[in-house]
């Protein structure tokens, strides 16, 4: 019997059963279908979000292999073995210290400026600055150490044949990196300055020249008409647009401002610097990805970093920290110096205000605010005895008249007026009979007592802050003797850093005119 759908089966008519399971006219099963063709506007915007995630992938890949390949870079340190409890530095939001050279190696693309003899080594650190940025990126101090600076040297070990140097003590600090390298200059400044240095950038003579040019010219500005045949610098009074060849020649001129000494040229170094800075941040050029990385381009050609500094996002770190910076807040700064007692054509700190600025870095102080101060330093671990700073209670009645106790301060500060500072603490305090004298310098305080006058001892030690383990007896001592050293050359609280004045030569924000040495005036 016939089914009553049943019908004779046509060309191309499938089965019903084939219908039942979902199966299209030509026996494909129905969820094997292609879907249907994407609108034309989707295929479009497809191919262009792929397009643009390709290149900009290669893009990144392009730059990021570029600038790795012209990255050169050298160990940190040179000593034997860096210590292992030294923390790691965060680039991103640490504070960051970074010691930058200049190379006077006339090696490569720097020969013109030499000869076989200077090409071979590492060559003298010809600039020498330390750029430490606070870690809330609010402020930033470049402290320059002239080339003529003398200074003692810590044993070094040249990486890359393990020679070792031993220490040297008087030589000229650009010597540091001459024979083991880039790290012993590193070390050196350490020691001087008792930081710990996170980074280190050193870039040649081509560096500057290229970067001159890459960043449109840097204004400068000289008194007079100014020529220098040693460098070849040459320049009209007032404001120029330097690059190239010209602005090498207003870095590296030694003779042709202030007195024709470092200090002059430390000075035209530190101009250039705050008039690129201002340039830079007047651009937008640190906001702006693609002028950063035409620059890094530069740079990176001419420039050595340590490991930790090796890399393209370490660098980029270090300029997007500066872009949003107040230049007001970028001071330029020098090491205080005075001719050398054992050689006037060479210099020496001048202490205590060196001891101070280097104490005030390593309290983290504003430099552009003078008079600053820190809390004073609490006693060191390990010392074995509590501190004797002061307390805000009452002190005890003592035992004894102070207004009849012999005693006598000890200026060995170096600052001529510090012992009336002293003088006027102790009177105020009910020490009436106390005198002072010069003294030979000496570099830490200490309270000297003789017999019986432990106790007098202890409490000018309490009413100063100075460590119980600075307070001594001693022969030939009658009654107290306050003999101040170098680290108690301010205030009187003692370990308390603060901020020396007229440290700051000029701050980013001002734009100076370097005084032209007669000897190099022209018409």
């Amino acid at each position: 019997m016939r089914r009553r759908d049943a019908r004779p089966l046509g060309p191309g008519t499938a089965a019903p059963d084939a219908a039942r399971h979902g199966e299209d006219p030509e026996g494909t099963p129905r969820h094997m279908n292609a879907p249907k063709g994407l609108p034309l506007w989707l295929k479009i915007v497809t191919g262009l979000v792929s397009v643009a995630l390709v290149a900009g992938v290669a893009f990144a890949a392009f730059w990021f292999i570029r600038l790795q390949t012209n990255i050169t870079k050298a160990p940190l340190s040179a000593a034997e073995s860096r210590d292992s409890s030294d923390a790691v530095v965060n680039d991103k939001s640490d504070r960051l210290q970074i010691l930058i050279l200049g190379s006077d190696t006339r090696d490569g693309k720097n020969s013109q400026y030499g000869n076989a003899d200077d090409s071979t080594g590492y060559g003298h650190s010809d600039v020498m600055m330390l750029l430490d940025i606070s870690a809330d990126n609010k402020r930033v101090s470049v402290m320059s150490f002239p080339r003529d600076l003398l200074v003692d040297v810590p044993q070094c070990t040249d990486h890359t044949n393990n020679q070792t140097f031993p220490a040297r003590s008087g030589v000229m600090i650009n010597e540091a990196m001459a024979e083991a390298g880039i790290g012993c200059a590193v070390d050196t400044i350490n020691k001087l300055t008792g930081l710990e240095i996170d980074h280190f950038m050193m870039a040649d003579f081509n560096a500057v020249k290229e970067l001159s040019k890459a960043v449109g010219g840097v204004d400068v500005c000289v008194s007079d008409p100014v020529f220098d045949p040693d460098s070849g610098l040459r320049l009209a009074k007032g404001n120029s647009q330097v690059e190239g060849e010209q602005a090498l020649a207003f870095l590296r001129t030694r003779h042709a401002f202030g007195d024709g000494g470092d200090l002059g040229r430390i000075k035209g170094q530190q101009a250039f610097l705050s008039s690129l800075t201002r340039k830079l941040k007047a651009d937008g050029t640190l906001g702006n990805p693609q002028r950063l990385l035409q620059i890094a381009d530069v740079v990176t050609q001419n420039l050595t970093v340590d490991e930790g500094l090796a890399s393209v996002p370490s660098l980029l770190t270090i300029g997007g920290r500066l872009k949003d910076i107040d230049v007001s807040k970028v001071a330029f700064v020098a090491v205080p110096t005075q001719p050398a007692a054992v050689d006037p054509n060479r210099l020496e700190l001048v202490e205590p205000q060196a001891s101070q600025l280097f104490a005030a870095l390593r309290a983290d102080l504003d430099l552009t605010n003078p008079g600053a101060t820190s809390s004073p330093a609490p006693t060191a671990p390990g010392d074995g005895t509590p501190s004797a700073a002061p307390t805000t209670a009452a002190p005890p009645v003592p035992a004894y008249n102070k207004a009849i106790q012999p005693v006598a301060v000890a200026n060995g500060s170096g600052v001529g007026t510090r012992a009336q500072e002293i003088l006027a603490t102790l009177t105020g305090n009910g020490f009436t009979q106390s005198v002072s004298y010069l003294a030979n310098p000496v570099e830490k305080t200490v309270v000297y007592y003789g017999p019986d006058f432990a106790d007098v001892a202890t409490d000018v030690a309490t009413l100063f802050g100075i460590p119980a383990a600075q307070v001594q007896q001693a022969r030939g001592v009658s009654g107290v003797q306050l003999y101040v050293g170098t680290d108690f050359a301010t205030g009187t609280a003692y370990g308390a850093a603060s901020v020396p004045p007229d440290v700051v030569n000029q701050t980013a924000k001002e734009a100076v005119c370097q005084q032209v040495n007669p000897l190099y005036i022209t018409q």
